[in-house]
């Protein structure tokens, strides 16, 4: 007999919904799509025991579980194709009726559909002329599908025609079929859009009603009225003064913001001719009624724009041309392999195709990255319009280098950057190359768990406070900040470029998402994306109402004779740009660590209003300089594919990962045995309590209503799609627990430790089957450990090394001959690099020796970087003062990587002059 599908917490996963359609189960949600595949499978166990089982039928037909099950498909199935609310009724009746082997049937039918199994012998066509089995499985059409909504308030007989006419239309020659999910009413649409990510185009007719009749969740009613707030009346009135257009207006701007990707179209009755000028700032097109056709090959048409991929396509033919090679790279065509008596396995392991795609042409309709104008100047235009950029361009050699162009193209020597001092090591790098002049930024520190957060907005503000009242404001150009971090703090980064607009209008920000690249395809998510910000913000200083606020506040800010107010003010109230300012925004994406692209394949989004004027040139010349005039093919290539994969199932993709990663915090959370050993660490763990409004510790637990409210309030939030679990009661830490126990007794991979954490980081790729094999392996260890302290003796395995880590160390102070100012923190860091590079400049001097010269009043300086793994940034660069705090740290780690260090020779220290 076949058992329900279902991971480690079980049947709980089916109760609740992170988008809301049933009243979840205390703190055990599950997204739509895993709601809905799960109550179809435990309908086919259920009635499998009922119809071929010996038990008392009726008693299991009555189950408490099953008739769950159907009434969250009786409303789910509005919000998607395939069946519809009417096949479920008629499970139901079957079931009522006792006519079990049919009802299985039926279910079996959805299970194999949704399981992506071969769809069912009978399809939709065979029972046209029977309105009772009108939404049966459709065909078994291997094309792509997509499905696109209708929102419009109809009769039964209006679906029915119009689901049929679609099957009329369409042709063998068509690239891609599509299936119709109607809706009556706003509320309906909403909830549509985020409860089912296989709709990519939407149709409104103006005969909508505003609220659902469908009994929702608390939480689904939550989220759908905080999309529609997303949008003010004033932003339809603006537009157009008829109340009519003004509510389709008002639901086409909610479903944009939800899903950008998504097309909107309005089809009308009379004097569409006039509509639509009031109407192109949102709907692609306006069709009339009749146009049944026309809208039929639009879709399709605009989904082929989302499937092209122009450099892969490029590549693919270039591959399939004979080819005749005078060129460089022997290995081109397989020239020099497959004749080989010796390398052929090369072939057998990556396949002909690989070599047959190998070229250093950059003509025959390939692309010259350096100076692209065909395939490759196309793929990067559709990038930028699935990030929100208005510029992206491919990096094939990873974020470090997409860091050092963008610093390189926005900074001269002298200038001054503000840079958090824990991000990236590539940015440090980047200072030393351009001869800029870092301000450090300190993180809010979790010492206990030996690691950073992010830069409080009061610290940059009141440093940026502090460069203004010693007259050097000028010099400020870019503040450079990592979104999300690696444990997964995330900023607000509209709110954090607005406070340092309104105190120095021309600032450029960097904002590094290494880690954050699927963040734009998911509508929660995405607000917090330096695009999503950049454009949003740059919308706003439009408005009246900006213009008013701004104002307003200049009054309180400034005295009569235009003299700024007391610091404490410009800290206690939240800032307001000036309507002028220039939004000048870069974003640099490792699109490889979260999303579908090859190692090293990395992009630039760009939204600067001072590009043309004064950005476009030097950045040219910066890619340049760090871009290879031979760069990997096959990394461009997978670069343009993924853009694709995220335009058509991103958001699903995402909710997926989200949902997946929060079934693993609260298998850990829930389990006795695995709480005993491990804890989850929350919110209210990585985020101090005064930079967080929303008092959940993990907002995603209670439904998407909630995280959406705290990713909208908070200063700092944290990515629900990284877990971290404090070890400190196993007894080992964090670096042996990841190298000896996860990945070399089982095949774990994480990519980071702390003294007493692990970070485990789910993406798109991450199964249902890998968060239960993870499960499977923490509760094998957890009884490892119990089993090992059994064996101790009891007052020893009672007690955790609560040894207390020195606390994380500060930024000292750049030396006297390197800082700039006494009291502003930026020095230059470029002239101790090189200095640090001459042998006769340096000496090497063993830890207790240079404590020794610290304790006796030394001020020595670290003639490089010093840069522990974990925690993954340097604790000393060059020019820095090396202080106590500094040698305490490095004295009590127990990590097996330092770059910049040599245990056997010691600090590398600059000699005095």
């Amino acid at each position: 007999m076949d058992t329900p599908a279902t991971d480690d917490q079980g049947q709980n996963n089916r109760r609740g919904s992170a988008t809301g359609i049933l009243e979840p189960d205390p703190g055990m949600p599950a997204s739509t799509w895993r709601l809905r595949s799960d109550a179809w499978e435990y309908l086919r166990f259920a009635m499998k025991r009922i119809a071929l089982g010996n038990e008392d039928k009726e008693a299991l037909a009555a189950d408490s579980e099953l008739q769950r099950s159907l009434r969250a498909l009786e409303t789910v199935e509005m919000y998607w194709a395939g069946f519809g609310q009417r096949y479920v009724a008629s499970i139901r009746e079957m079931l009522e009726q006792g006519d079990y082997h049919m009802a299985l049937d039926r279910i079996g039918k959805v299970v194999n559909r949704l399981r992506g199994d071969t769809v069912p012998d009978t399809s939709r066509d065979d029972f046209a002329d029977d309105p009772e089995n009108s939404d049966l499985p459709i065909d078994t059409d291997p094309r792509p599908r997509f499905e696109v909504l209708i929102v419009d308030e109809s009769t039964q007989a209006d679906r029915d025609g119009l689901r049929a006419e679609g099957l009329r239309l369409r042709s063998s020659a068509d690239d891609f079929i599509y299936e119709y999910v109607i809706v009556p009413s706003a509320d309906d649409a909403v909830a549509a859009v985020l409860t089912n990510p296989n709709i990519l185009a939407c149709v409104v007719r103006p005969g909508f009603s505003e609220r659902t009749r469908q009994p929702l969740s608390r939480d689904l009613k939550n989220s759908i009225r905080m999309a529609r707030d997303l949008v003010s009346p004033e932003s339809a009135s603006a537009r157009t003064p008829l109340a009519s257009i003004q509510r389709v207006l008002r639901l086409a701007d909610t479903l944009a913001e939800l899903r950008p990707e998504m097309d909107l179209y309005l089809m009308a009755g009379a004097h569409i001719e006039g509509l639509s000028g009031a109407l192109t700032h949102r709907f692609r097109r306006v069709f009339r009624r009749e146009d049944k056709l026309e809208l039929h090959l639009t879709l399709l048409r605009r989904v082929s724009h989302l499937y092209d991929t122009p450099f892969f396509s490029a590549v693919q033919e270039h591959a399939r041309r004979p080819v005749g090679v005078f060129h460089a790279l022997p290995i081109a065509r397989g020239g020099s392999v497959v004749g080989s008596k010796w390398i052929k396995d090369l072939v057998d392991f990556y396949g002909l195709n690989l070599l047959l795609a190998e070229t250093s042409a950059t003509s025959g309709g390939l692309d010259s990255l350096l100076a692209p104008v065909r395939t490759l100047k196309k793929a990067q235009e559709l990038a930028a319009r699935a990030y929100g950029a208005k510029h992206t361009f491919f990096v094939t050699n990873g974020t470090s280098t997409a860091n050092k162009i963008v610093h390189q193209a926005l900074l001269s020597p002298n200038d001054v950057v503000l840079v958090d001092r824990n991000c990236h090591k590539s940015h440090h790098h980047a200072v030393v190359l351009t001869g800029a002049r870092p301000a450090y930024l300190e993180a809010y520190p979790r010492n206990e768990f030996a690691f950073y957060g992010a830069v409080p907005l009061s610290r940059i503000k009141q440093l940026l406070l502090d460069y203004r009242a010693a007259g050097r404001l000028d010099e400020v150009q870019l503040v450079t900040l990592t979104n999300c971090t690696f444990d997964g703090i995330v900023y607000d980064p509209e709110r954090v470029m607005a406070e340092c607009l309104a105190i120095k209008p021309d600032l450029v920000f960097l904002w590094d998402e290494a880690w954050f690249a699927f963040a734009t395809f998911h509508p929660v998510t995405r607000r917090r994306t330096a695009m999503w910000a950049a454009s949003h913000l740059k919308e706003k200083l439009g408005t009246r109402a900006h213009q008013i606020a701004y104002r307003e506040q200049q009054k309180r800010l400034y005295d009569d004779q235009g003299n700024p107010a007391p610091d404490e003010v410009w800290l206690e109230e939240r800032l307001i740009p000036a309507p002028d300012a220039k939004i000048r925004v870069y974003a640099t994406q490792s699109t490889h660590k979260t999303l579908t692209a090859l190692r090293q394949g990395s992009m630039i989004h760009v939204h600067d209003d001072e590009w043309v004027r004064e950005a476009e040139e030097p950045f040219h010349e910066a890619y340049m300089t760090h871009t290879s005039t031979s760069p990997n093919y096959q990394i461009l290539t997978s670069l343009d594919i993924g853009r694709r994969q995220v335009e058509l199932e991103g958001y699903e993709l995402v909710q997926r990962q989200l949902d997946l990663a929060t079934s693993l915090s609260q298998a850990i959370a829930r389990h006795p045995l695995l709480r005993r050993s491990f804890r989850v660490l929350t919110a209210h763990d990585l985020v101090p309590s005064e930079n967080r409004e929303v008092g959940r510790p993990m907002p995603l637990r209670d439904g998407l209503a909630s995280m959406w409210k705290a990713w909208t309030t908070d200063e700092f939030v944290v990515d629900p799609s990284r877990i971290t679990i404090e070890i400190s009661r196993t007894g080992v830490d964090g670096d042996t627990f990841k190298h000896d126990l996860l990945m070399d007794r089982y095949g774990i991979q994480v990519n980071k430790t702390s003294r007493n954490t692990v970070l485990f980081m789910t993406n798109i790729g991450t199964s249902r089957s890998a968060i239960a094999y993870l499960v499977e392996v923490l509760v094998k260890l957890a009884q490892r450990f119990e089993d090992e302290n059994s064996q101790l003796d009891p007052e020893l395995a009672a007690k955790v090394d609560d040894t207390p880590m020195p606390p994380l160390p500060d930024f000292s102070s750049f030396a006297p001959g390197y800082a700039t100012d006494e009291e502003l923190p930026d020095g230059d860091m470029r002239a101790a690099f090189f200095k640090g590079q001459r042998r006769k400049s340096v000496e090497h001097v063993a830890h207790e020796e240079l404590r020794e010269r610290v304790t006796n009043g030394e001020k020595p300086v670290s003639a490089g970087f010093v840069t522990p793994y974990p925690p993954g940034f340097p604790v000393l660069v060059p020019g820095q003062v090396i202080s106590p705090d500094v040698l305490d740290f490095m004295a009590v780690l127990d990590t097996r990587e330092i770059h910049g260090y040599d245990p056997r020779k010691g600090y590398r220290v600059l000699r005095d002059s």
